[in-house]
């Protein structure tokens, strides 16, 4: 058996860069960090809130979590695991959002196990290279 990172470090990293210069977004990789504990429902749907404010830093914040969430699948699939859903969900969908939702919560619980265990790896990762990259003045509460 040989060891394959599938390149958590190196996608969060690009993640970190990409949100870095909209203002008070990258600090949310400590409320994602966070988030992780309470389940992958928890975690997805974190996006749906902010994207569906009307302040633009707010919705930025959910682009990141969107982000996120899908990289997080991507890396997934790379590594063979292909039952998490992937389509784009509207906050105005309801039974959209139940359908995912169930998805998830459908989940053996083994899988999740193991979906949380990567996506809590990925979330220290983005931690970490926000902590380095984060501009002075940058604070997630403005």
């Amino acid at each position: 058996m040989t060891w394959k990172s599938y390149n958590l470090d190196q996608e969060a990293q690009n993640l970190v860069l990409k949100h870095r210069d909209k203002k008070g977004v990258i600090g949310q990789s400590h409320k994602m960090r966070s988030t992780v504990a309470y389940g992958l429902e928890r975690f997805w749907g974190e996006q749906l809130r902010l994207l569906g404010k009307n302040d633009v830093q707010e919705r930025n914040k959910g682009e990141y979590w969107r982000d996120t969430w899908t990289t997080f699948v991507r890396i997934m699939r790379n590594a063979g695991f292909n039952q998490l859903p992937q389509e784009q969900v509207n906050n105005n969908d309801t039974n959209k959002i139940k359908e995912f939702a169930a998805k998830l919560w459908e989940l053996p619980i083994e899988d999740q196990r193991i979906c949380l265990a990567v996506l809590t790896q990925f979330c220290d990762s983005l931690v970490w290279w926000t902590q380095r990259y984060k501009k002075t003045g940058d604070n997630d509460d403005q």
